[in-house]
């Protein structure tokens, strides 16, 4: 499978870098920015800010990562809630 690396420039601190992750991850990156009411910069600026050791590039696609795994255990949580397991009594 052939890589889609994109290279997108954004600001961070005021200051215009070019960044390369796969266009999935450009996608991600804009949905969580839709759901959090900023834009792609600012989302960026605060990834860059929280990272510990890794480029930008892994450090956008870990957080993207770790936002939908987030979201999967959450739906996997409400949902064993509500499951009835045999033998069980509704209540």
């Amino acid at each position: 499978m052939k890589s889609t690396l994109v290279k997108r420039s954004v600001i961070i601190a005021g200051h215009k870098t070019s960044v390369s992750v796969e266009d999935a991850f450009w996608k991600g990156l804009k949905a969580i920015a839709g759901e959090r009411d900023m834009n792609m910069s600012e989302l960026v600026t605060s990834i860059d800010s929280d990272r510990q050791h890794s480029n930008l590039s892994s450090a956008i696609r870990l957080y993207v990562l770790n936002h939908y795994q987030s979201a999967l255990k959450s739906l996997a949580g409400s949902r064993s809630q509500h499951v009835m397991h045999p033998g069980q009594r509704e209540p």
